[in-house]
């Protein structure tokens, strides 16, 4: 299956699962910190129109900040009813936007932490394919479009997944299920109580340390993917799930 494809059926399986939350348990805190699962759920629909011009806006206005810009898109889209969410969700979920000259693998990625991001506190499981996973997986140890603002987050740790033998790094382990492993690299500290392993207390302390970087070093980060951008292959709308190492 094309990531693009993915992308697809995972929004449309956002859309499902909102549709049928009750008004509590929107309102209940996400992974993402400050966040509620209405407010993740409306994030999920900022990009889908005019995405990569909502992209060089954040640039131009905030000095690439993603994070700032995505708190004000977000508090904005987040005053619509779920209803209107969901609504949108389904219409756009064949959306187009990329990443400028990344493709769709740091899309994927989103939308698989965010759907993370909700069910994990609601306790919804599901068996996410491991394909898809696995794009997430190479996106953030690989070549992480600026908006994840990784830094040296992962530098001299080995990533193990138990559940699917995904490998990435040298020195100390981190290891734990894949989707424990995602969340944990993507910066959320529930995972930490769900990983194990000699570096698990030296990325946890990379995750919240919460010194951010001035604006050169926010305008690097886009400027250093426009220059040097992921293969052609994984940039193509015809790319599928890469393999693991």
């Amino acid at each position: 299956m094309r990531v693009f494809d993915m992308i697809v059926d995972e929004r449309r399986r956002a859309a499902d699962l909102l549709d049928g939350l009750t008004a509590d348990q929107l309102r209940r805190p996400s992974l993402c910190a400050g966040w509620t699962v209405h407010d993740v759920a409306a994030h999920l629909t900022t990009y889908l129109r005019f995405g990569q011009l909502k992209i060089y806006t954040a640039i131009v206005t905030t000095g690439a900040d993603f994070d700032r810009f995505n708190v004000l898109l977000t508090r904005r889209a987040a005053r619509l009813p779920i209803e209107k969410i969901v609504a949108t969700l389904r219409r756009h979920a064949a959306s187009r936007t990329t990443i400028p000259r990344s493709g769709y693998d740091p899309v994927l990625t989103d939308v698989l932490l965010h759907d993370l991001d909700m069910r994990v506190p609601l306790d919804i499981p599901r068996d996410t394919p491991e394909e898809r996973l696995r794009v997430a997986f190479r996106h953030l140890t690989d070549q992480p479009s600026p908006g994840y603002a990784m830094g040296d987050r992962l530098r001299g740790l080995r990533l193990e997944a138990t559940d699917t033998g995904w490998m990435h790094g040298s020195g100390p382990v981190i290891r734990g299920r894949a989707d424990a492993l995602l969340l944990g690299i993507g910066g959320r500290p529930w995972a930490f109580d769900h990983l194990e392993g000699d570096g698990l207390a030296l990325l946890r302390s990379r995750v919240l340390d919460r010194t951010r970087r001035g604006v050169v070093g926010r305008l690097m980060a886009p400027l250093r993917v426009l220059a040097s951008p992921p293969p052609r292959d994984r940039r193509s709308r015809e790319a599928g799930a890469p393999g693991t190492r």
